[in-house]
Order: C-alpha cells, then structure tokens, then sequence
C-alpha cells in the first residue's frame, strides 16, 4: 500500500493505476479510503533512473477527476470476480513543495534528502535500515489531512529505473513498524500495448481502450488513446512486498 509517517486508523480500497511510456518514465495514479487522527505524510517509494533530478517527478492534479478510478472501472462490462488473494503545512525544509489538488507533494530524490524533510514527515528513525531494497529508490511525499476522507487520486511521473516493468507500491508501513505479512484491499490497473507477463495472477483485459474512457480528454496526458486496460485484485493477508509486473 504505501508508509505512513505516523499511527493511522484505518486504510481501504486502495486503487493504483500505472502506465509505462516510450521515453522511459511511469505514469502512477494512486486513491485509498483513510482515516487518521492527526494530519500524516504518506510515502510512496519509487524505482526512479539513477541520478534523477530534484525535478525528475511531475505531479499532475487530478481533483477535477475524482472518479477516475470508477472510469476506469467502466472500461470492463461487468465486475469481475477478484483473483485469490496471495507535504506538509510548514515548507518541507530546502525540498520543492507543490500544491496538487487538494495534496501538499514533494519529490525526495533519495533517503540521505530525507533530512531536508519537515521532521513531522518523516517515517521513524530506522524504519529505512529495515528496507535496504529502497537504498537506490526515490520518493514522493504527499500530505494528508486528519480525518475520514475519501483521498481524490494523487497521480505523477517518473523516469523509472527498468523500462521493461511496471512498479506499483504496496509496501505497508501504518505503525513505524515493517512487518513480513499484511492485510491488503487493493484494486491494481494497468494500460499496456501487451497483457502483463504475470504466470501467478491473472490480469483480465477491458474491453473499451483508453480513448473510450469518458473524461478522455482531461486524461490524455495519463491515457494511451489505444490500448487496453488490465487489472488484478490482492485482496486478505499477504506478503508485505511492492507489486513489479513486466510487459515486455
């Protein structure tokens, strides 16, 4: 799912959307149902070109798209059945700070820059030493308020380190704490010329192509205007890894 800075309440219906592009960068849009008790930084790690820029991120708004995700949805007929489950208020300080919708973002370009972050927003000290697979990662920062809301999708792009992949960041971290398995409620999309190279999950393909999502045009930024959509449910306990699926 994605790390938390501090305690959360609950976390639901994640829902993440990725799409590889030709000139080597990954669009990744990301939604989730969250309630916490004191206003919280999310993280999301992510697998960027080595030697990426502070601006090697860009963050796109998609407030005026909330539902962009129930869009996507209608690109199938029918439900399927889900597969069997296996920035901050104050500057953060010397980091770039974007206002993106309703979210507050930063890009942090590797672990040694998070000590140019707010203190507030950052995860526990030590919590990294316990992820030594993000020692060559990125991460992108956003802020979220207290409370029960509904997060409208936070999306952005990246130069992604392997151009044959696509990398969805369900890593969970809700309590300072990295735990070897984890409850998972999420909903994973992905729009490619080919289907997925998955032999473990399946990966059923939409009938409608991207130009035929109805907000096409305030998404086509996002969207390949002709290639299918796929998507995968992980759904129960599950080992607390990120999702990496090849399309060849």
């Amino acid at each position: 799912m994605c790390c938390f800075s501090g305690p959360v309440t609950s976390v639901s219906d994640t829902r993440i959307f990725a799409r590889g592009t030709a000139d080597g960068r990954q669009f990744l849009v990301y939604s989730m149902s969250l309630e916490a008790a004191a206003d919280v930084a999310m993280v999301l790690p992510i697998p960027v070109a080595s030697g990426a820029a502070q601006d090697a991120v860009k963050f796109i708004d998609l407030s005026a798209t909330a539902d962009f995700f129930d869009q996507l949805e209608n690109a199938w007929p029918a439900p399927t059945p889900a597969a069997g489950g296996r920035g901050p208020t104050k500057a953060a300080i010397d980091l770039p700070v974007e206002q993106v919708g309703a979210f507050e973002a930063s890009f942090v370009p590797t672990l040694t820059d998070f000590a140019r972050l707010d203190a507030r927003f950052r995860l526990p000290a030590g919590t990294w030493d316990r992820l030594p697979q993000y020692r060559t990662h990125g991460f992108v920062v956003f802020k979220l308020k207290a409370g029960k809301v509904e997060v409208h999708p936070m999306a952005f792009s990246f130069p992604r380190a392997d151009v044959r992949t696509l990398f969805f960041p369900t890593v969970h971290i809700h309590d300072g704490v990295v735990h070897e398995r984890a409850h998972f409620d999420h909903r994973l999309f992905l729009q490619a010329a080919h289907p997925p190279q998955d032999e473990q999950h399946e990966w059923p393909e939409s009938q409608q192509v991207g130009r035929q999502i109805r907000d096409f045009a305030k998404l086509s930024e996002l969207l390949d205007p002709d290639h299918h959509f796929y998507r995968h449910s992980v759904r129960g306990d599950n080992l607390n890894r990120d999702t990496v699926v090849a399309t060849g």
